[in-house]
């Protein structure tokens, strides 16, 4: 293995962040805080699509609830491919932390190849089959064609979007969140820019607003690859290099497809509870789309800590400094349920005025989207709780223990409650209740989890056996 000395700067100036030294606390700060601003500025993509057909577009209502309606289906097929990308996060941390010179440019070159192929064949297949799956999932009739469009537009600008993921997360791997930040603060003003100009002067709809956030994602992935190929070090990209280097590939799988199956299925559960909004009728599912999109920032704001913990827990363990581990894992579960607890109740107050700004005109839609932010927001604290733990065991080299876990904890019980107790007690409420308690028992199951992996990882430390 060729070692380097990870330094503060690299050759072209860049600040990177001691992650493996320095004061643990306000390090994990500096670097959540543009993580969590890049994060917010990135779900200002679809919030801007939403307020902006909901209060511009002529069929603003439906808009709104087409545009909701293809989340979770959306997240269904991007979820497969995002797993890759978080097993090149991970992968890239710990060759980051051992200062291995050679893995860090493989796994730079694999992770962009991998992205682009992935983002091709995945776009291509959703763009295809969008109003079948969408059929399928029960999306009411009248806000069919404006849902399939949406969706197929959005697809279309699939590799793009894989691409800015990928790079993106191998320059956090690197302990450098401010430069993923300021380009997301440039494709969010073109992204706000070009829906205004689509919808409220060429009269356009969800077409407008999709065609809006490609050209804003394409551009943040362009700006991602030129600050690859300008670097200075093992980390600078070479296009005539890119290449799928299977030494990296297959480390990146063992994290990745665990992930990435974990995301589908998670998904699963998502797509039946969408199923289970859509059966209230299209003025339910636009308040609960505009709800959730309001509840985005707090998971936002909270998952930030699982990208943190991520990074450090990895670039630790890459570095064999076990004893901060501890201290990382506390200090991240701390933040992020202060995070949650403060942002989610200051979100509770004022749901009422919050989801007006998305749906003016439209009061039983309001109320209709506070009852889902009354269970969310209340117990969101959860979610990010368990979010980190997820963050921390993948950290550690593990996807099987989180993958299983969530499957298990999360996606097997909201389906067991969706058929059994939701089946009896048909109420919204019910249905959203099945949320906190499916967090709740996913939490306890990966501490066990991670004590257990974590020993596991001092033994083989000890005796001299390479465990990444």
């Amino acid at each position: 293995m060729v070692k380097f000395k990870n330094k503060n700067k690299d050759k072209s100036g860049a600040a990177k962040m001691d992650i493996c030294g320095g004061p643990l606390a306000k390090n994990l700060l500096l670097y959540t805080l543009p993580l969590m601003a890049s994060g917010m500025l990135q779900l200002l993509f679809n919030a801007a699509d939403s307020i902006v057909v909901g209060r511009f577009a002529e069929n603003g209502s439906a808009a709104l609830a087409a545009i909701g309606a293809t989340g979770s289906l959306i997240t269904l097929i991007v979820n497969a491919l995002m797993g890759l990308a978080v097993g090149a996060s991970v992968n890239m941390a710990h060759c980051w932390g051992a200062g291995d010179k050679r893995g860090v440019s493989e796994v730079v070159h694999t992770s962009v190849c991998a992205a682009l192929i992935g983002g091709i064949l995945v776009g291509a297949f959703g763009y295809f089959f969008s109003r079948n799956f969408l059929v399928m999932m029960d999306t009411p009739p009248e806000i069919l064609d404006l849902a399939t469009t949406y969706m197929q537009i959005y697809f279309l600008g699939l590799p793009a979007m894989m691409v800015y993921n990928f790079a993106s997360s191998i320059m956090r791997s690197m302990g450098d969140t401010k430069r993923p930040m300021y380009y997301l603060i440039i494709a969010g003003v073109i992204n706000i820019s070009l829906n205004l100009v689509f919808v409220f002067v060429f009269r356009m709809s969800v077409d407008g607003v999709a065609i809006a956030t490609v050209i804003s994602q394409s551009t943040a992935a362009v700006l991602c690859i030129i600050n690859l190929m300008r670097a200075k070090g093992p980390q600078k990209l070479m296009l005539r290099k890119l290449k799928i280097h299977m030494r990296q590939f297959k480390k990146i799988m063992v994290i990745g497809i665990p992930a990435g199956l974990q995301g589908t299925v998670f998904s699963v559960s998502n797509v039946l509870i969408q199923s289970s909004i859509n059966s209230f009728g299209a003025v339910f599912v636009t308040g609960n789309s505009a709800g959730s999109n309001i509840e985005g920032f707090i998971y936002t704001a909270m998952n930030s800590f699982y990208h943190t913990a991520l990074t450090f827990v990895g670039q630790h363990i890459g570095a064999r400094k076990f004893k901060r581990v501890n201290s990382v894992v506390k200090l991240c579960l701390l933040y992020v349920t202060v995070s949650g607890l403060v942002i989610g109740y200051l979100v509770y107050f004022f749901r009422i005025p919050l989801l007006e700004i998305y749906i003016p005109n439209d009061p039983q839609a309001v109320l209709d989207g506070a009852i889902r932010m009354t269970v969310i927001c209340t117990t969101y604290f959860l979610c990010g709780a368990q979010d980190t733990f997820t963050g921390i065991l993948r950290g550690l080299g593990s996807s099987i223990s989180p993958m299983v876990i969530s499957v298990l904890g999360i996606c097997g019980f909201r389906i067991l409650w969706i058929y059994t107790v939701f089946a009896i007690w048909h109420t919204p409420t019910v249905l959203f209740l099945s949320y906190p308690i499916s967090w709740a028992i996913t939490i306890a199951a990966e501490y066990v989890a991670y004590k257990k992996i974590k020993k596991k990882l001092e033994f083989e430390a000890e005796a001299g056996i390479e465990s990444y």
